[in-house]
């Protein structure tokens, strides 16, 4: 079992977890409690109804967050011809179909990676490399696509992917500590329509179980799960 510093525990005995607090409340709790001498990343933990070992009960998607993430983010962008200029255009940091042999050497120095459809051949074998790592290309998640000069806008603006893991839990990041609790609310309540809306119709029952946010190294913060439903 994790044993936790002396920060986390005066931190955590303060916290009544068996009070679901409303988003405001608890999204201050968090900043208020938020002890690393680093701007911590404020995440959301969302324990869904689902069963993910059913194809037909994965919960996937994106959303832009209206307020950001609060951290750079180093696009790359796989594309060539008219593409390839649209995307230096519109401020991707790594352009060009050199780059798969990069990574295949090892290269992996980005947090967002964008290719067009006619480039998905040669794309395709690095799923074994970027898979794991949450960096593949998809379509569902919008980074493969036409419209690149879109795509790496919405990536700079705040653009986040979220899926369900083997368990029924999703987790994602809504801004850092720093961000005002009002943008953090916006955040929240932008990524949990997402999340709405990508209820698969085969999930039956109480959809979303439980909500919980917290900063990287601070205790979980309940949050009412009935306002989501």
């Amino acid at each position: 079992m994790a044993r936790h510093g002396k920060s986390y525990t005066d931190a955590a005995a303060t916290i009544d977890r068996s009070t679901p607090l409303m988003p405001g409340e608890a999204l201050g709790v968090v900043k208020e409690r938020a002890y690393a001498k680093f701007d911590e990343t404020v995440d959301v933990a969302v324990r869904l109804g689902v069963d993910p070992r059913h194809a037909d009960q994965i919960v996937r998607g994106t959303v832009v967050l209206p307020e950001g993430t609060g951290r750079a983010v180093r696009i790359l962008v796989l594309a060539e011809g008219d593409k390839a200029r649209e995307a230096e255009e519109a401020g991707a940091d790594f352009v060009g179909t050199e780059f798969v042999q990069k990574i295949e050497a090892g290269w992996l120095d980005f947090d967002v990676a964008i290719a067009t459809p006619d480039l998905m051949r040669d794309v395709g074998k690095l799923g074994r490399i970027l898979g794991p790592r949450g960096l593949m290309p998809t379509p569902k998640a919008g980074t493969v696509t036409m419209d690149v000069g879109r795509a790496v806008s919405e990536a700079r603006a705040g653009r986040i992917e979220f899926r369900v893991d083997k368990f029924g839990n999703l987790h994602a990041p809504i801004g850092k500590v720093s961000f005002e609790r009002t943008q953090l609310e916006s955040n929240l309540e932008a990524l949990m329509d997402a999340v709405k809306r990508a209820r698969p119709s085969a999930a039956k029952g109480g959809y979303i179980r439980s909500v919980t946010v917290s900063s990287t190294m601070g205790p979980g913060v309940p949050i009412d799960p009935s306002l989501y439903r």
